[in-house]
């Protein structure tokens, strides 16, 4: 009997989608795309309606000749790739390539892989949508020639190797943008005063100066405050008034992508690729012991906060259940669409209340639990009654001074249950914030109350608070640049680029992103503009709409972008040597000036005699900061061994550098234990983003560690060393990594 074959792109979700189809048909992957843009070539003919020459991709002439294989037996062809512009673009290549083996081939899109989803979406079949396919083509056509005509104008300036990327380069600038504001930040002092009130029962409260003489309180500096603290002792006071209202906290809706991210890594710490990583595989299935593979939650690539209205019958009924009825509302809670929201898939949601976060947590890893719990509870938060509070709002007057009490009293959580409240980022209370206190209960208007104290508290206004991968993705959405297919890329690029660092979760521009920014924003202002790639992210949107047609779109954009490429190449030279600063050194070689240049590590100081003359050396800040005199000789010329900062780490060099480039590892002391020969270094990855440490006779021994190793032996096992953590509970701390006991660090030093 002659099966129906469908293509997917995974694996996992070929396994998933055929335990529901059954034995009429045969499922395949792809693995991914079949064909992308050449790397050593543009491949956009611009001169030809900016047609696009795909090639197919390396490895991948083997699936394509299975897939042609099996669809030339197959009775229909039906491609299932993501229901997205991405997948619409796979899915043409595929049907590129098996068109002439079988004609019957349909389009089928999966927003869930569940046996409800696969079965709708096999139940309506379409045809590949070439708007959405020339949408795609016209986003990676717009990308390929911005990184081909950008970035060698930034290697011509700067050094081989640097890139430009058409949206990432517009979020380098919101970081840069950021940066500059927070250092050109000037702090203005204020004052605040909260008085200590007695009522005349005896009990205690705090509240704030609220008004002076029926106006909000200016108070500028020390002296003034201290004045107002003297006049404040001398009042009686009373209680004026007492507010109390009711007011309602309603739940947030569902995740899209955007939310998803944010909440993913101020929850969890997750970076946004990890987080999309992680929510690929809970769609695409994950196994389930009984269940088989089990498609944990509808398409992740999504702006939409809809729902359909059985998944939320489904988890009304399950709110009654488990909660009760008072926490189940009287109507379906609606969320509205947001302005750029093309509303294609529900909002990310759970595929089934049967497949509870309890139910789920023996089969799967703890990062993916973590991730299916957050949505799982935003999902059924997103369902259940507000939460309410009574707030409470306390005058207290005497002369001219007006002071106000605030509390808030719980009296139905509602959704809280479920979804607890979280401090937005930076939003926690910080040191110089003013106390608080609960306002008593038999306080009743008429009241006397003595002030016990005054407490003038001195505040700085703050700066605006840096970016973080969150609150970056929050303000990319809100601005229009980009697509939920693409924050966390954005995000990753700029990371492994070294335009921009990451310290406890907040993102630093670099030097090199600083100086690359204000090239890129001097010479294609238009280009790398806020509202102007908004703008071409709305056009996109009208390619896969049939709006607008492909080639005016790809006209609007090339003509502005080419005229300013064209002036920039040629000024490229000139740019360079205006970056090169004057040191004042001379080269040691051949007796011409160093300047300073810049290379993949860095800044430094080389001949301006290059090329005839090669000789560099570091910044002379640098020479103080990377290298000292180790106290070990050079084997090969007697010199001594300095410290010297390279891509990978720190290393030892010879001091005779360039006559001697003799270098080796620098030992932490601590003998491998894994080979017991070879000893621990400091290494980075291959990318320089992140430290660790490992043995020195790598590639023969392949022991490596992230969390630091401490020269200490532990205290309980006798392990020779034990390593360096951290957490924000406990800050730094010493573990042993066999017998996991702790050390604090004051501990160890009392030991030593």
């Amino acid at each position: 009997m002659e099966k129906s074959f469908v293509i997917v792109e995974s694996p996992s979700k070929a396994k998933t989608i055929n335990k529901y189809l059954g034995k009429e048909f045969l499922v395949e992957a792809s693995v991914g795309h079949i064909k992308n843009l050449p790397k050593s070539k543009l491949s956009v003919d611009i001169e030809n309606g900016f047609d696009v020459v795909y090639e197919t991709i390396e490895g991948k002439e083997e699936v394509i000749e299975r897939l042609r294989g099996k669809a030339a037996k197959a009775k229909h062809v039906y491609i299932a790739t993501d229901p997205d512009r991405e997948g619409e673009a796979i899915a043409a290549h595929i049907a590129d390539e098996i068109k002439d083996v079988n004609k019957s081939i349909k389009r089928v899109l999966f927003h869930e892989i569940t046996a409800d989803g696969i079965r709708d979406g096999m139940a309506h079949p379409k045809h590949i949508d070439k708007n959405l396919v020339l949408s795609q083509q016209a986003r990676r056509a717009m990308d390929r020639i911005v990184g081909y005509k950008v970035s060698p104008f930034i290697w011509k300036t700067f050094f081989y190797g640097l890139s430009a990327g058409r949206v990432q380069s517009v979020a380098l600038r919101l970081i840069c943008e950021r940066e500059k504001a927070i250092k050109g930040f000037i702090p203005e002092e204020y004052w605040s005063i909260t008085g200590d009130f007695q009522t005349q029962h005896g009990d205690y409260f705090l509240a704030k100066l609220f008004k002076v003489a029926g106006e909000d309180p200016k108070i500028p500096d020390e002296t003034t405050a201290r004045g107002y603290v003297a006049d404040i002792q001398k009042q009686s006071f009373e209680v004026t008034s007492i507010d109390r209202k009711p007011i309602k906290r309603n739940p947030p809706a569902p995740f899209i992508t955007s939310t998803l991210q944010q909440e993913a890594a101020r929850r969890l710490r997750f970076s946004a690729k990890r987080t999309m990583m992680l929510a690929q595989k809970l769609y695409e299935g994950v196994e389930l012991g009984e269940e088989g593979m089990t498609g944990l939650i509808t398409y992740m690539r999504t702006d939409s906060t809809r729902l359909s209205g059985e998944a939320v019958a489904h988890v009304r009924e399950y709110i009654y259940e488990s909660y009760g009825k008072e926490y189940v509302p009287k109507e379906a809670r609606l969320y509205k669409k947001g302005k750029a929201s093309q509303d294609a898939h529900e909002a990310i949601r759970p595929t089934s209340t049967k497949f509870s976060p309890k139910f789920v947590k023996k089969y799967v890893d703890k990062d993916i639990y973590a991730l299916y719990e957050l949505i799982w509870n935003r999902f059924v938060a997103c369902q259940m009654s507000a939460a309410q509070f009574e707030q409470i709002s306390v005058d207290v007057q005497g002369g001219d001074y007006l002071f106000r009490a605030t509390d808030q009293l719980s009296l139905f959580r509602g959704f809280l249950q479920v979804y607890d409240d979280m401090m937005e980022e930076n939003g926690s209370e910080s040191d110089d914030a003013d106390p608080t206190s609960k306002i008593p209960t038999n306080i009743g208007v008429g009241q006397k109350t003595q002030v016990r104290n005054v407490i003038p508290r001195q505040h700085f206004t703050k700066p605006p608070g840096r970016y973080t991968e969150s609150s970056l993705v929050k303000d990319l959405e809100a601005l229009g640049i980009g697509r939920p297919s693409t924050y966390a890329l954005i995000v990753s690029t700029v990371l492994d680029r070294k335009y921009v660092e990451q310290n406890e979760r907040k993102l630093y521009a670099t030097e090199l992103g600083i100086q690359v920014n204000g090239l890129l924003v001097k010479y294609f202002p238009e280009i790398f503009n806020v509202k102007f790639t908004a703008q071409l992210e709305e056009e996109l949107d009208t390619i896969a709409s049939g709006k607008q047609n492909y080639l005016k779109v790809m006209q609007d954009f090339y003509e502005p972008f080419h005229h300013a490429a064209e002036k920039a190449h040629s000024l490229a030279s000139n740019i360079k040597k205006s970056l090169q600063e004057k040191t004042g050194e001379i080269c040691e070689v051949c007796g011409r000036p160093m300047v300073v240049k810049w290379g993949r590590n860095g800044r430094f100081m080389a001949c301006s005699g290059y090329p005839e003359c090669k000789n560099t050396k570091p910044l002379a800040e640098d020479q103080e900061k990377h290298q000292h005199v180790a106290g070990i000789k050079c084997e090969l010329c007697g010199g001594d061994m300095i410290v010297k900062g390279g891509r990978f780490g720190t290393f030892l060099g010879c001091s005779n550098y360039p006559t001697c480039k003799n270098t080796k590892p620098i030992s932490m002391g601590i003998k491998c234990p894994k080979c017991k020969e070879g000893e621990l270094i400091e290494r980075k990855t291959k990318k320089g983003r992140r430290t660790f440490y490992g043995c020195s006779r790598y590639p023969d021994c392949d022991f490596a560690s992230w969390d630091k190793p401490v020269n200490e032996p532990c205290r309980t096992c006798g392990n020779p060393y034990v390593v360096m953590k951290y957490s924000q509970a406990k800050g730094e701390y010493l573990i042993c990594p066999e017998c996991k006991q702790e050390l604090t660090k004051e501990e160890m030093v009392i030991s030593a």
